[in-house]
C-alpha cells in the first residue's frame, strides 16, 4: 500500500466533516479524533469481510459512542460494504437515509448494535463477548474464535451502566473484549474536569480489567497498546489520548466541535491543515483503493472458516442456532397436555420455572440468569449450570445486582446470535432496565424478561416493591410483547409465543402468590396467541364482559359467578397480551368485546389506559401498602365481594 495511514485516516475525517456540514447537524469531533485509531483497528486487527457482513465468526465492532456515527459510516463505505453508498452519506441524518443520526443495526449490515444512549453499546458488547465464549465452549475454536471491539467515549464510561457492565465483564474474565476509549477529555459542557475527576484507569483495573494507554494519533503507539491488550487474558481498556476534532485548526480540542457542524470556513481550514485537496464527498482513487485493499483482506480468512464449517460434524446445529431458528417441530403442547391432566395451583413465577424445565431441555441455545433474585424469579432449571470464567459452557448467568447491565448484555447475546437470552428481576425494577428493554425492541431482538412479583400480590414488602404503573408503561413500548398470564397453562403458552417470536423482545409479568389453574380442558390451540379470549361465557343473558389479566382473572371468574346468581350474565375474558389482541381481525375483537354490553376491566395496577377497552375500570391509581396480599386486595377493592355490587349498580 502506497497511501500513508495518515491519509487513510484523513478520508474518515473528510467524509465526517462533509456529511455533518451538509446536514448542518451531527457530531464531527469524535470521528475526526478517533480516525487514526480506527484506521489501525480496521487495517491490522479487525476480522471482517464486507462481502459477507453476517459471517458468523467475524469480530464484532460496536461504536458505543454512537453520536460519532460518521466514523462507522465512513469505515463501512471505505472498506467496501454495499451500503452506505456515497449518496447515503450525502444524505446523512435525512429521512430514508440508512445513515441515521445514531447507528441502527437494522439499517446497515456492519452496524452490529443500535447505539446512542451512552454506555449501552459497551454493555451490549459485554453480552456479545459472553455469547462468543459460550459458543466457543460448545462448538470449539474451529467455528467460534473472534473478538469484540468497542470504541467508547467519556460519556460511555461515566454512565452508571458502565459500572455494571465492566464489573460483569471483569468477573467473567472476558479477555476477548477490548474497549478503545476516546480519551479526549471533552464533554458537551466543556472539559471533563468540570464534572469528573475520577481515575477511570484505576476503576477498570479494580474490576479485573487490563489497562493500557497510548497516543491515539501515533499509529505505532496504538499498535503497541493493542498488541499488549491481545497478549493479556483479561478484558482490556485502551485509553487512547486524542484531540477531539483533530484537523480543525481553530476548534479542535474544544467542546465546540463535539455536536455541531464545523462551518464552511473551518471545513476549508481543516482541508488545508490535513492536506486534503479533494472536493466534498470525493475520495481520491488511490485512497479508495487503499481502503478497498483493507476491506478485502478478510475474504480468504472467511473462506478458510467456511471450509472448516463444511467439514464440521456440528455444522447443521451451529447454522440453526446462528440463524435463530428453533428446532423443527418445537412445541410445548406435550407439556401443556401434562398440565391439563394434572392441574396445579402455583404462582406464575413457579409456572414459569416449570415451563422452563421443559424449554431448557428442548432448546440448548437458551441462556438464563437473574439480577441476584434467582430463588425469587425461579429462572434456573436443572439444565442450566452456571456460566463462569472457568466454564463458559454453562447456561445460567449470575448477573448480580445489575438490572440495566443485564438487559443490555442480553441484547448483546441476542445480537451476536446463537443464543436466546432470558433474565429475571422484580417487575418494579424494570425502571432500572427500561433503556435496555427499549433498545431490544428497537433492535428487533428476541430477549425475554422474566419480571416477577408483579403487583400488590407480593404483599408485605410494600409500595417500594409493588409495581402499579409498570405493566402499562411497558405496554407503551413499540415492538415489545408484554404478557401477564393468569395461570400455569397461560404461562406456558406465553413462553412459547415469546420463544417463537424472533423479531422482538418479550416481558412475562408473573405473580408471587399462588393462582388456581383456570384452564383445565385441552384447547387445541394456543389461546394466548389471540391476546384475549373468552375464558368463561355468560350463562344468563350477557350484560357485562369482565376483562382481566394475570392474578385478577381469578377475581373476574369469582365476580362473574356472583353476578350470575343475580341473573346478570357475565363473560370473563382473559387478556394476557394487549399487543396480540390488537393484531386480531376486527370481527374477532368484536366477538370477544361485543358492543351493547358493559365492559369492565380488572387489573391490580393503574387504570390509565384501560379506557381503550372498558368504561368501568377496577384497579389501583395510588401507591400500594405493606400488608399481606389478601388484606391488600380487599383494601384496594379488588375482590368479587366489592366489585360485583358496583357492576350491578352500573347496570341498574
Amino acid at each position: 500500500m502506497t497511501v500513508s495511514e495518515k491519509t487513510l485516516a484523513n478520508a474518515i475525517r473528510a467524509l465526517s466533516m462533509d456529511a455533518v456540514q451538509a446536514a448542518n447537524s451531527g457530531h464531527p469531533g469524535m470521528p475526526m479524533g478517533m480516525a487514526d485509531v480506527a484506521t489501525v483497528l480496521f487495517s491490522d486487527y479487525l476480522k471482517f469481510d464486507p462481502g459477507q457482513p453476517k459471517w458468523a465468526d467475524r469480530d464484532r465492532f460496536v461504536l458505543s459512542a454512537g453520536h460519532g456515527s460518521m466514523l462507522i459510516y465512513s469505515l463501512l463505505h471505505l472498506t467496501g460494504y454495499a451500503r452506505p453508498t456515497i449518496e447515503d452519506i450525502r444524505n446523512f441524518r435525512q429521512l430514508n437515509s440508512p445513515c441515521a443520526g445514531h447507528p441502527e443495526n437494522f439499517e446497515l449490515a456492519g452496524v452490529e448494535a443500535t447505539t446512542g444512549p451512552l454506555g449501552s453499546g459497551l454493555a451490549t458488547a459485554v453480552g456479545m463477548a459472553i455469547a462468543e465464549r459460550h459458543l466457543n465452549a460448545q462448538f470449539g475454536d474451529d467455528l467460534v474464535d473472534h473478538r469484540t471491539w468497542v470504541i467508547a467515549g467519556d460519556g460511555c464510561l461515566m454512565e452508571g451502566i458502565n459500572h455494571e457492565a465492566i464489573g460483569l465483564a471483569g468477573h467473567l474474565n472476558l479477555g476477548r473484549l477490548i474497549v478503545l476509549w476516546d480519551d479526549n477529555k471533552i464533554t458537551i459542557d466543556g472539559a471533563v474536569d468540570l464534572s469528573s475527576n475520577e481515575d477511570v484507569r484505576a476503576r477498570y483495573a479494580a474490576t479485573g480489567w487490563h489497562v493500557v494507554s497510548c497516543d491515539g494519533h501515533d499509529t505505532a503507539d496504538v499498535r503497541r497498546a493493542i498488541d499488549e491488550a491481545l497478549a493479556d487474558p483479561r478484558p482490556s481498556l485502551i485509553a487512547c489520548s486524542t484531540k477531539i476534532g483533530y484537523g480543525a485548526p481553530n476548534k479542535a480540542g474544544t467542546s465546540g466541535v463535539h455536536g455541531s457542524a464545523l462551518g464552511e470556513a473551518e471545513v476549508a481550514a481543516a482541508r488545508e491543515f490535513l492536506g486534503w485537496a479533494a472536493e466534498p464527498f470525493v475520495i481520491p482513487e488511490d485512497v479508495a483503493a487503499g481502503w478497498r485493499e483493507i476491506g478485502a483482506r478478510g475474504a480468504p480468512v472467511r473462506a478458510e472458516w467456511e471450509g472448516r464449517l463444511a467439514s464440521n460434524g456440528q455444522k447443521a446445529e451451529f447454522e440453526r442456532r446462528m440463524a435463530g431458528e428453533l428446532p423443527a417441530g418445537f412445541s410445548l403442547d406435550a407439556y401443556i397436555d401434562s398440565l391439563i391432566a394434572a392441574p396445579q395451583k402455583v404462582a406464575t413465577r413457579k409456572a414459569s420455572e416449570l415451563a422452563l424445565g421443559a424449554i431448557n431441555d428442548l432448546l440448548p441455545e437458551t441462556v438464563g440468569g437473574s439480577a441476584d433474585l434467582t430463588g425469587s424469579n425461579n429462572t434456573k432449571t436443572k439444565s442450566t449450570g452456571p456460566l463462569t470464567r472457568d466454564d463458559y459452557a454453562g447456561r445460567y448467568i449470575y448477573y448480580g445486582i445489575r438490572e440495566f447491565g443485564m438487559a443490555c448484555a442480553m441484547n448483546g447475546m441476542a445480537l451476536h446470535g446463537g443464543v436466546i437470552p432470558y433474565g429475571g428481576t422484580f417487575l418494579v425494577f424494570s425502571d432500572y432496565m427500561r433503556g435496555g428493554i427499549r433498545l431490544a425492541a428497537l433492535q428487533q431482538q428476541r430477549v425475554i424478561h422474566v419480571l416477577t412479583h408483579d403487583s400488590i400480590g407480593l404483599g408485605e414488602d410494600g409500595p417500594t416493591h409493588q409495581p402499579i404503573e409498570h405493566v402499562m408503561s411497558l405496554r407503551m413500548i413499540p415492538n415489545l410483547d408484554v404478557y401477564r398470564p393468569a395461570d400455569v397453562v397461560e404461562t406456558a403458552e406465553c413462553w412459547e409465543l415469546a420463544l417463537k417470536d424472533a423479531t422482538g423482545p418479550s416481558v412475562l409479568a408473573l405473580t408471587r402468590q399462588n393462582l388456581p389453574q383456570l384452564r383445565t380442558e385441552k384447547a387445541g390451540e394456543n389461546l394466548s396467541a389471540k391476546g384475549a379470549y373468552r375464558l368463561r361465557a355468560a350463562k344468563a343473558d350477557r350484560k357485562v364482559v369482565l376483562i382481566a389479566t394475570g392474578s385478577e382473572v381469578e377475581i373476574a371468574v369469582a365476580t362473574a359467578e356472583a353476578l350470575e346468581t343475580q341473573g346478570i350474565g357475565a363473560d370473563v375474558v382473559s387478556m394476557p397480551s394487549w399487543a396480540h389482541f390488537e393484531a386480531q381481525t376486527q370481527s374477532y375483537k368484536d366477538d370477544i368485546l361485543p358492543q351493547g354490553v358493559l365492559h369492565a376491566s380488572i387489573e391490580a395496577g393503574t387504570t390509565f389506559g384501560w379506557e381503550r377497552y372498558a368504561s368501568l375500570r377496577f384497579g389501583i391509581d395510588s401507591f400500594g401498602a405493606s400488608a399481606p396480599a389478601e388484606v391488600l386486595y380487599d383494601h384496594f377493592g379488588l375482590t368479587a365481594a366489592k366489585i360485583a355490587p358496583q357492576i350491578a349498580a352500573a347496570l341498574a
